[in-house]
């Protein structure tokens, strides 16, 4: 682990307990919060659009400097419950930082209001039109925590549907089996800087709706991995979703996909964000090739 991880590990930690605890209860009939507005970096380089699709809004981020027909998808997490945040954003800008890619970021109904079914239902009609436009030549699915659950889910509805999928899908630190149920998140928890299971695993379970936990529709880890395209993991072992991500990571080696697992143990929970440690740079490199190389890593 490198000096910068630590301090920031450091750091986070110090934030996660000044914060106070989220309770489901407090979050039903709340005004819808907003997300953070598009920084300014990202707005001088980039032209901004909102759009609605089926109800809901969708942000789309143009190159100013000419679009290459790239397009990266991005699905922001905060347990199905927060709304996109400034460092989610981050997270964004480093991706696309000298690259020609077009940005699509849908913008799905929070938890406990909404639920997988009428998130789906958004994201494949922004799906459809994004893939309608003859100009979209290569398309990235990426998503961190929850949003990463909704990369993986996105991609194995398109599947099984019979539809083209993304090109790449990454999953920074996703949420893979909402029933948290998997021995070692307990063993985890005291270790995590960031997550505690008994705050966070009743905010996502509420993104079930009328599901079973354990239905691949809200928990992928539980869904069929093969004939799905590339799928990156990206995951830090601070993180109580370390052993999720690592046994769904083990189960598309063995079914012959072609995705990266990255895995950096004295990192934590979407550590990408941190941009400026040397681990986040190593997988927003990665990433940034899988938008300009020429097809797909191995």
């Amino acid at each position: 682990m490198s000096l910068r991880m630590a301090l920031t590990a450091r750091a986070v930690a110090a934030r996660a307990r000044r914060t106070p605890r989220r309770e489901l209860a407090a979050l039903h009939g709340r005004p819808c919060p907003p997300p953070a507005r598009v920084p300014r970096d990202l707005r001088r380089s980039h032209a901004v659009e909102r759009t609605e699709v089926a109800g809901r809004p969708v942000l789309r981020l143009t190159p100013r400097a000419g679009a290459d027909g790239t397009h990266l998808v991005y699905l922001h997490g905060g347990a199905f419950v927060n709304p996109l945040l400034p460092a989610h954003w981050w997270i964004v800008r480093e991706l696309v930082r000298g690259t020609g890619t077009t940005v699509t970021v849908p913008l799905y109904r929070l938890a406990p209001e909404g639920d997988a079914d009428e998130g789906y239902d958004f994201l494949t009609a922004a799906w459809a039109g994004l893939t309608e436009d003859p100009g979209v030549r290569r398309i990235v699915v990426a998503g961190d925590s929850a949003g990463g659950n909704l990369a993986i889910g996105l991609a194995m509805a398109l599947r099984d549907a019979g539809r083209r999928g993304p090109d790449h899908v990454v999953a920074f630190s996703p949420a893979l089996d909402l029933t948290a149920s998997h021995p070692a998140v307990r063993e985890l928890d005291p270790h995590d800087p960031m997550l505690a299971v008994d705050e966070v695993q009743p905010l996502c379970a509420a993104w079930a709706g009328d599901r079973a936990l354990t239905d691949p529709v809200v928990s992928p880890l539980y869904g069929r991995v093969e004939d799905l395209p590339p799928v990156h993991v990206v995951q830090g072992g601070l993180d109580i979703l370390t052993a999720d991500a690592l046994e769904f990571a083990r189960r598309l080696a063995a079914a012959g996909n072609p995705g990266r697992l990255i895995y950096e143990p004295g990192a934590f929970h979407v550590y990408v964000g941190a941009w400026w440690t040397p681990e986040a740079r190593r997988a927003l490199a990665h990433v940034r090739f899988l938008l300009t190389g020429p097809g797909t890593v191995r």
